[in-house]
């Protein structure tokens, strides 16, 4: 028997790195070059079909894609509260967007201490311009325990795969009671 499971998810990091871009992508398979700056939040909904030992289960991600204004206050993180998981977003063409993730990463865990988190590095199909590599992120990964990928919302590479596997941790997160 499948197993239903609702989880809300955010999507942190400075603006213009590709959030909206990545959501879009995932849930409607469309990309848009067009820069449309998000205002506060936005939640996007979509259902996967995920196993996990032997269970089947329908997982509806509920979105979050937060304004990427690095203004921490009580506002921003009231939008964290009861995520189960999120991604932190970089763009390789700008490297102070991966320099500005640790403090991405710690304001999500002072409101989340347990919940999956996954560092994206996207626009990857500009590889010409990029200003960081795949071991930056992985360096920076490695130094919070978190796992990586490097995603381009223009082609799809890695986008679907990446919200797949958070989701996965978000189940095993929640069959371990955390």
């Amino acid at each position: 028997m499948t197993k239903k499971l609702m989880k809300k998810i955010c999507l942190l990091g400075d603006g213009a790195v590709g959030k909206t871009s990545l959501i879009r992508k995932f849930v409607f398979d469309r990309f848009d070059d067009k820069y449309i700056m998000t205002f506060g939040t936005k939640v996007s909904k979509k259902q996967v079909e995920l196993s996990r030992d032997g269970q089947e289960y329908m997982m509806t991600f509920l979105i979050w894609d937060i304004l990427g204004q690095r203004v921490h206050n009580n506002l921003h993180a009231a939008y964290y509260q009861g995520a189960s998981g999120a991604f932190l977003v970089c763009d390789v063409t700008r490297r102070d967007t991966l320099d500005n993730l640790e403090e991405w990463i710690d304001v999500f865990r002072g409101v989340n201490k347990e919940a999956p988190v996954i560092l994206l590095g996207n626009k990857f199909d500009l590889v010409d311009e990029a200003q960081f590599n795949t071991a930056d992120l992985k360096d920076l990964a490695d130094k919070f325990g978190m796992k990586y990928h490097m995603t381009s919302a223009k082609t799809g590479d890695h986008v679907e795969e990446s919200f797949l596997e958070l989701g996965n941790e978000i189940i095993d997160d929640h069959l371990g009671g955390k």
